[in-house]
């Protein structure tokens, strides 16, 4: 994780679940009202989380932050930056008065931040090294469920269009007998949100206890997907009134997607480009209005 780049809150939204349930306490008094515990003082926040200071200062050494007044520089610094975008009011949740305008605006707002938030803290270490295992491997399979299998799907098609063999996979059965027959040399990687969907975790298990190199793409660092993944991606996501694990997560895992797809394209740049136009070529005279050479039709003209 970049942490110079990334937002506390977004990683203390991600530590979330692996938090002991005090340090859950004082995580979420800090992501109700970030702005109020940056003035606050230790015994404050200690108190609104009915726990000690000890703890409070345990839950910040867990979220990389190092001490509370590191805590409360980085929330500050963090509120300056977000005051302007929220300025209209996009960053809260959709409520029943929302008239359609600003449910537009809400809905968009939460989309960019994913993307940008995603973006800030993505590894970038970690993601050329998934690169460069997907850029040599025999043989890629992704795994995802429900909203997931979407994301799943578009890696595997892009992947396809430039020539790297990829298969995607949303049945548990399939996804497990695929996984069984996965060898050293292979890549399987597992997109899962919350990084506890069973059978998300459970395929990328059986693959890598067959010798595949296995990938998690998820928004939980210390998921039980993150358990049985050689290599984690992370996403910044945070879903809203009516969008739990769907739009804004499924964004945020295709800005992942997309990154991996470019640097795995540009490790075989000719072939790439190639595989690209063949592809085109193909597709392109079951396009309205293009000739089945590719090229665009003359416009009729009537009288």
């Amino acid at each position: 994780m970049r942490d110079a780049d990334a937002s506390p809150l977004v990683r203390i939204r991600s530590l979330l679940p692996g938090l002991a349930r005090a340090e859950q306490r004082v995580a979420k008094v800090v992501l109700e009202d970030p702005a109020a515990v940056a003035r606050r003082s230790i015994t404050e926040v200690a108190l609104a989380a009915n726990t000690s200071e000890t703890t409070v200062t345990r839950f910040c050494k867990a979220v990389g932050v190092g001490g509370y007044p590191q805590l409360r520089i980085a929330l500050a610094a963090d509120t300056a930056r977000t005051e302007a975008r929220t300025s209209r009011n996009l960053g809260g949740e959709i409520g029943p008065g929302d008239d359609l305008a600003s449910v537009i605006g809400k809905v968009s707002f939460a989309d960019a931040r994913a993307v940008e938030e995603t973006a800030d803290q993505l590894d970038v270490a970690s993601l050329q090294s998934v690169i460069d295992l997907v850029a040599e491997a025999g043989r890629v399979d992704v795994y995802g469920v429900g909203a997931s299998a979407f994301v799943a799907a578009d890696l595997q098609q892009k992947l396809h269009r430039i020539g790297r063999v990829s298969f995607s996979w949303s049945d548990t059965h399939i996804m497990l007998t695929s996984a069984a027959v996965l060898k050293p040399g292979d890549v399987a990687i597992g997109v899962s949100h919350t990084g506890a969907t069973t059978d998300t975790v459970e395929a990328l298990r059986v693959a890598r206890e067959h010798g595949a190199v296995t990938v998690a793409v998820t928004n939980f660092p210390r998921s039980p997907i993150t358990e049985v993944a050689d290599h984690v991606l992370t996403t910044a996501a945070r879903e809203t009134t009516f969008r739990s694990g769907a739009t804004a997560s499924r964004i945020a895992q295709l800005t992942v997607i997309d990154c991996l797809f470019i640097g795995v394209a540009q490790r075989h740049m000719e072939a790439s480009v190639s595989a690209l136009d063949a592809t085109r070529d193909a597709v392109g005279s079951h396009r309205l209005g293009v000739r089945p050479d590719g090229r665009r039709r003359p416009r009729e003209t009537g009288k």
